[in-house]
């Protein structure tokens, strides 16, 4: 317990200065109040929106109230409260203390709250990650096992050949190749879409149904470079479990072949592979920006390069909060999976 309470402390240290790097790097780019009412909005309504952003502020208390906003613990007004439409636990008089989910200011351009515009793209981005990852996975485990277990043959080079091609080849090429060959060359056989998300919506009705036809290009293309490094971990990793004492104390007891690979060896040979899964659905879950982008996949990655395109920061500052938080709660769990995984980690 106490590790992983050691572990949320230096998290936290850590989610701190990506919130003070975001707001240096995306601060006194543009003009706000320019880009929320376009170039016919006369000098009182830029002065009334720039009040109401903060921006007649010092840099100093910008970033205290950006802080406050962002943070679950905070201390507002009652009119904050209600005119930022803020959920939480709030105490006291005037000045209330709270705690509140993070508030991540609204979009430029959509007026928008940030959160509920990610909130409604993490479904898209999760599904794909979650996809991507569970192709990568099992296809990586049982190509590293085969080549591992049949090393020397054909079987071996070509696994090694495959996943170095993967991993050289970065993913919006092969987004790209795989776009154009399959969406559109191939498109009579395979009646795949060069683009589309994981919802449509029917012309008559309005109403949206999930389709998962679209899934499978963005998926494969986000899939092959983790596959490709997972494929190599597992390899080594099986190269040098095999060859332990124990392996061949199992084989001497008259285990079959299976249950020594399988059960005893590829147990103990999971720990980097973990390590690879973990890491790789963390960067996937973070934004696959351009995958997302190309396969018109409506996802965390397109909404940030979209709203990149139109310079609206509150989105992109929330999308890269976003990310961080996942990713370092990702690596958390990946930590505790360990011992689970392998007894011989001790959590202290």
């Amino acid at each position: 317990m106490f590790y992983i309470l050691k572990k949320i402390f230096y998290s936290l240290l850590v989610l701190l200065g990506v919130v003070l790097l975001v707001f240096i790097m995306f601060q006194g780019f543009g003009d706000p109040a320019r880009m929320i009412v376009g170039q016919s909005g006369d000098k009182k309504t830029m002065d009334n929106i720039r009040k109401d952003l903060y921006l007649d502020q010092p840099k100093w208390k910008q970033l205290v109230l950006y802080l406050n906003d962002v943070s679950p613990i905070c201390l507002h007004t009652q009119a904050d409260i209600d005119k930022k439409e803020l959920k939480g636990f709030f105490i006291g008089g005037e000045n209330k203390f709270g705690l509140k989910m993070p508030y991540l200011r609204r979009s430029y351009q959509t007026k928008k709250a940030v959160g509920q515009l990610l909130m409604e793209a993490l479904p898209g981005t999760l599904l794909l990650a979650f996809a991507a990852m569970l192709f990568a996975t099992i296809i990586g485990v049982l190509l590293g096992v085969v080549a591992a277990v049949k090393r020397g043959t054909w079987l071996d080079s070509s696994a090694v050949f495959a996943s170095i091609t993967g991993i050289s080849a970065p993913s919006f090429f092969m987004a790209i190749i795989i776009a154009y060959f399959f969406g559109v060359v191939l498109h009579d056989y395979t009646g795949l879409n060069l683009t589309g998300s994981w919802f449509e919506i029917d012309e008559v009705t309005g109403e949206k149904y999930i389709t998962l036809k679209n899934l499978i290009l963005p998926a494969f293309t986000l899939g092959i470079r983790p596959l490709a490094i997972i494929t190599q971990l597992t390899r080594s990793a099986m190269l040098d479990v095999l060859n332990q004492d124990y392996i061949r104390t199992a084989y001497a007891k008259g285990l079959s072949k299976r249950t020594v690979i399988f059960k005893h060896a590829l147990r103990n040979a999971l720990n980097p592979v973990i390590t690879a899964i973990t890491g790789w659905f963390a960067e996937l879950l973070a934004g696959a920006f351009f995958v997302e982008y190309i396969f018109g996949w409506k996802g965390i990655g397109k909404i940030t390069v979209d709203a990149l395109e139109k310079l609206d920061y509150p989105v992109v500052m929330g999308s890269v909060l976003l990310s961080a938080c996942i990713f370092i709660a990702i690596n958390i769990v990946a930590d505790v999976l360990y011992g689970v995984v392998d007894p011989r980690v001790k959590m202290r």
